[in-house]
């Protein structure tokens, strides 16, 4: 067992029992504050934890790590140091927190390194150069191909044999409690055969989770199933925003554009693949056999528990979907196969989203267009009004975490409150 993981270890600091953020996790993000310039972080319980600060400390001093790797407005080069690196960080941090420590001196000093969550902003933890989004949930594809095509036909053909994916816009994912407009774009009215430009009605979220590429792979040479965990540095909480009306009349026949690109919200926190070690389950059984390039052994799926709350303009919320990422038909390491098996090079950073997560029941659905289906069904919420899709002035949040054996790792929220579309001036 990865000794931070121990479900044993107790942190010097107080945790409540339903924090994301327990001594077992220790994710990794950016943060500024009045005081300081941006620099990387951690968290435990209600602090952040300032990474700079315990190496000016000494406290990272044998592990022979860059004098200024903290200092730093994103995580890439961090990550780019390589897993055994960043993991001998975390491992560091652990000990430091622990309550048994009884070589440093660092309950002395949490003053000097210690944040309330409050007292600080959190910045998008990575420079993401390069956005693919996924398209693997078999539940969510199921849904979209019975909304819009033959239900005896959901699936395309090529869909049980890979998994299907495209290259996203990466300038416009930003930090969770970024203000989100509302795009516009062309739309193609019901009883129309001319399409009309305005601002979507249709705006819709997607449930996601996105995995940051941890290690580069030359042009021409992919990674195979068996190593692509060594190539992906953790998770975090994603939500790709959908113009569904603007989706719908552009993305034959080449896929998404506009109704996509103009915002995805993630979370501040980058969870490791080792915090989440304890949480892998057996994936859904992959009929027909995959071509031996997609074939992988042990567990690759992670019991991850997911809410979508939609938070009205007065306060009130509503929990819209419950869902898991153990649903995913496609798992990460197969994402990243298929991605380079062309011998596409991916970078430290980039990003990768498992496209929308969808369970088997109508309360673990991942979009409006299925919870409402296409909106036929809308939802009733606490004010008395409906939700086909998203109204201005609602605010979605989603939540992620896993639980076992007493130990709750949390990913942190994604919050994004939807304003008005601008005024154009296309003269």
């Amino acid at each position: 067992m990865i000794a931070a993981n121990n479900p044993q270890l107790k942190s010097w600091i107080e945790v409540s029992p339903d924090s994301d953020f327990p001594i077992q996790n220790l994710p990794f993000g950016v943060f500024t504050s009045r005081e300081n310039t941006p620099r990387l972080c951690s968290a435990i319980g209600d602090y952040v934890v300032d990474l700079d600060k315990m190496n000016q400390l000494g406290f990272f001093t044998d592990l022979q790590i860059p004098r200024n790797i903290f200092e730093n407005r994103y995580l890439n080069e961090f990550i780019a140091l390589g897993k055994k690196k960043t993991n001998e960080v975390r491992e560091r941090i652990s000990e430091l927190l622990d309550t048994k420590n009884d070589k440093w001196n660092a309950k002395e000093l949490a003053d000097h390194f210690l944040y309330k969550h409050e007292d600080v902003q959190m910045l998008m933890p990575v420079k993401v150069n390069d956005y693919t989004d996924f398209y693997s949930s078999i539940e969510h594809a199921t849904n979209i191909g019975t909304l819009f095509r033959d239900p005896e036909n959901a699936l395309l053909p090529n869909w049980r044999h890979l998994p299907v994916g495209y290259h996203g816009r990466a300038s416009s994912i930003v930090v969770s409690d970024t203000p989100i407009v509302r795009p516009h774009g062309q739309q193609i009215p019901n009883d129309s055969k001319q399409p009309v430009f305005g601002p979507s009605k249709l705006l819709d979220f997607e449930l996601e989770m996105g995995f940051v590429v941890g290690k580069s792979n030359p042009l021409g040479s992919p990674v195979s199933t068996a190593i692509a965990e060594d190539h992906i540095f953790g998770l975090i909480l994603f939500n790709d925003w959908s113009a569904r009306d603007i989706q719908k009349w552009e993305y034959v026949p080449l896929g998404p554009f506009l109704g996509k690109s103009f915002a995805s919200t993630v979370a501040p926190w980058v969870i490791t693949l080792e915090a989440l070690e304890p949480f892998r389950v057996q994936g859904p059984t992959q009929e027909p056999a995959v071509l031996p390039y997609l074939q992988y052994s042990g567990m690759k799926n992670f019991d991850v528990h997911l809410e979508v709350i939609i938070q009205l303009e007065n306060g009130q919320a509503k929990t819209v979907s419950n869902s898991n990422f153990k649903y995913m038909y496609w798992n990460m390491a197969q994402q990243l196969a298929h991605h380079t098996i062309n011998g596409c090079n991916l970078n430290v950073g980039d990003m990768c989203a498992s496209g929308t997560i969808s369970g088997p029941t109508p309360d673990s659905y991942g979009s409006m267009l299925e919870i409402s289906w296409k909106g036929t069904k809308p939802v009733q919420m606490p004010d008395g009004s409906e939700r086909r899709f998203i109204h201005d002035g609602d605010t979605v949040i989603m939540k992620a975490h896993c639980e076992k054996n007493g130990i709750r790792i949390g990913f942190g929220d994604t919050r994004g409150k939807i304003h008005p579309a601008k005024q154009l001036d296309l003269a």
